[in-house]
């Protein structure tokens, strides 16, 4: 077999000979592997082609294989590609890409088998091998070329219909990092991808506007995978750190539940990242004094601490919807007095807050600047803590003795009119 990395993709290789083939690779391997040759021989001679493309996944799977995996692939399985189920033939190529060194070989490995997939008929392998070229194209810096396949990709993906996880998975993957990319300076190398929040002259002006993309697009691709089979865990816990992070620091992120119950978040347990988990859950539950405790560590991620105004405004916003919440529906006139005390802000700060909290939609309502009264009809639905259910199931169990006494009052004039 020629050397991998000497092989232009772009062309097509030999006619195979099905017997040299299988002779020079019993050769040239490790004895562990010529079972899997054996098998090849067998199945592709009595045309068994889903039986073949399984002993191929066991085969890329074998540590032992990893030097042969480019060749197997195109000096064999390209004879027959065509007759195989272009998803598999799709993943089996993203996995064998990954052995090549090459960025430009690489890429050219991955759009030749583009240029044979039929879009037409095979819609999801062309947006699963369009998703995974721009991951690639990220990994070596190119934004430009990892965008325009993005938008490619997503084009197709939007008009179909019970798509494959994988296919999803692999689409929101590679949009969560083209975003959590932006948010960091401009790189051109694969440590781009590490925790690239930690960047210190990534400023809040500048890359405000892509935590939002970066959190939606990563909980939909959490959403396609299983995070105890799919993730190592140090792959969790760089998700779970990144986007905690782009939870609050998101300009619209006021509503953490989908991420709180999320099991990816365990990964911040017994680490040092676990301090963060409580922050996520004290923003949820709007308590300022838990905060304030939290703080000192804020010098431990220095994008916190660089935005401590924003997040120290965000946690008053979210202690005002606690504090609404915590009223009953016909006690929801609040004086700009009894806010200043719940948020811990000057009286004369109060307005301000309201009008963020009504611009961004956190609650519905009208405020009364002489009188200095904010009066609210809506707040925000949000996941609840147990303290938080503990005092709704107390207030429905208020309300329940209540209507029992309307029931007590209404029922001696329901039977006398009966």
């Amino acid at each position: 077999m020629p050397p991998a990395q000497s092989v232009d993709y772009t062309q097509a290789p030999p006619k195979l000979v099905l017997d040299e083939f299988i002779t020079k690779a019993l050769t040239s391997t490790p004895t562990e592997l010529h079972p899997f040759f054996e098998a090849f021989r067998n199945l592709y001679t009595r045309k068994l082609w889903h039986q073949l493309t399984l002993k191929l996944y066991e085969f890329f799977d074998h540590p032992r294989s990893q030097p042969f995996r480019v060749d197997v692939f195109h000096y064999f399985v390209r004879d027959f590609e065509s007759k195989l189920n272009q998803q598999r033939l799709v993943e089996m190529a993203t996995k064998v890409s990954k052995e090549i060194d090459n960025p430009q070989t690489q890429l050219s490995f991955l759009t030749s088998l583009l240029s044979r997939i039929d879009t037409e008929k095979s819609k999801e392998a062309h947006v699963l091998l369009l998703a995974n070229i721009a991951h690639a194209k990220l990994l070596y810096g190119d934004l430009v070329g990892t965008k325009t396949d993005m938008d490619a990709a997503w084009k197709i993906l939007d008009q179909l219909d019970g798509v494959d996880n994988a296919v999803n998975a692999a689409y929101y993957r590679v949009a969560a990092d083209y975003y959590k990319v932006r948010t960091c300076r401009e790189r051109s190398d694969a440590t781009a991808l590490s925790f690239f929040f930690f960047v210190a002259d990534a400023t809040r002006q500048q890359a405000k506007a892509e935590y939002a993309p970066y959190y939606k697009h990563s909980l939909l691709y959490l959403a396609c995978v299983d995070v105890a089979s799919d993730l190592t865990r140090d792959e969790c816990l760089l998700r779970a750190h990144d986007l905690s992070i782009s939870a609050f620091l998101g300009d619209t992120i006021y509503n953490f539940g989908e991420l709180l119950m999320h099991p990816i978040l365990d990964a911040l347990d017994n680490t040092q990242y676990d301090w963060i988990k409580k922050l996520l859950f004290t923003f949820n539950e709007g308590n300022i004094g838990k905060f304030e405790a939290l703080a000192p560590l804020f010098p431990q991620e220095p994008i916190l601490e660089q935005n401590y105004p924003f997040l120290r405004q965000k946690i008053c916003l979210m202690a005002l919807i606690e504090s609404v919440f915590k009223r009953n529906a016909n006690d929801r006139t609040l004086t700009f007095q009894s806010i200043a005390e719940e948020t811990r802000l000057p009286l004369d700060e109060v307005e301000h807050l309201i009008m963020k909290a009504l611009s961004l939609k956190l609650i519905r309502g009208s405020m009364d600047q002489v009188d200095q009264k904010a009066h609210i009809t809506w707040v925000q639905p949000r996941v609840l803590s147990r303290g938080q259910i503990g005092e709704l199931a107390t207030r429905l169990g208020a309300w329940m003795e209540k209507l029992g006494d309307v029931e007590k009052r209404i029922a001696p004039e329901v039977s006398v009119s009966a």
